[in-house]
């Protein structure tokens, strides 16, 4: 029985991932045209906040559809699904998936799967820029009629989000608000994991690289560790 669940969750996932990436990019369209967009005609602000809705009420059926088809046990579903329990919280991450999506494509065609070290780097650069962008949108939209604050535009949210990423920090624009201080934490923690991943997967490619030279020896040896140079 729990066989049966487990591939009928599976079916579905792999059903269904394309269709919820198509969602996520139309979410994260509609909820930068909220934001970027204040003064737009009302049709186009009402139909962005329709679009923005209608797609998150699709990620929440499809987490409960998993969970139903899931042999675990609610509250065990969540624990082992933690990064989609959070995606669904912050659909702005959604996208992250599209990395997932053509790993599965390549799979389908038999063509190799890339190595982990790769991976790692792109799914690294992808929640940089994705969360990047989502920060920038969140922070400007609270930030922008803060009194006392020095956040007015969106270039001043994207040149905040790359200090704060990066770890840098040089202080000339910071947000005064509540939301936009929880936003900021949300970004040092992840500008120092994503950093810490980046830096850790490289070191080690590096480590890699260097063990499989030593092993086949310096150059004019023949390949044998260990022969005179």
């Amino acid at each position: 029985m729990d066989d049966t669940a487990e591939t009928r969750d599976r079916a579905w996932e792999r059903r269904s991932e394309l269709p919820l990436l198509c969602a996520s990019l139309v979410f994260l369209a509609a909820y930068a045209v909220r934001v970027l967009a204040p003064g737009s005609a009302g049709i186009w602000r009402d139909t962005a906040l329709v679009l923005v809705v209608v797609t998150w009420l699709c990620f929440l059926c499809d987490y409960v559809v998993r969970m139903a088809l899931s042999p675990l046990p609610p509250l065990r579903f969540v624990r082992r699904h933690g990064l989609d329990t959070l995606v669904l919280v912050l659909p702005l991450l959604r996208p992250l998936r599209v990395v997932k999506v053509h790993d599965a494509v390549q799979a389908r065609r038999d063509r190799p799967r890339r190595g982990l070290y790769a991976r790692v780097i792109t799914y690294a650069g992808l929640s940089s820029l994705l969360i990047g962008f989502a920060g920038a949108l969140g922070v400007y939209h609270h930030e922008r009629r803060a009194p006392g604050g020095s956040i007015r535009t969106f270039g001043d949210a994207v040149w905040w989000v790359c200090e704060t990423l990066t770890t840098v920090g040089y202080g000339d624009v910071a947000p005064v608000t509540t939301m936009g201080r929880v936003i900021a934490s949300g970004l040092m923690l992840c500008g120092l994991a994503l950093l810490g991943a980046v830096t850790g997967s490289f070191s080690s490619w590096l480590l890699q690289v260097f063990r499989r030279e030593d092993e086949e020896g310096p150059p004019g040896s023949g390949g044998f560790p260990g022969a005179p140079s």
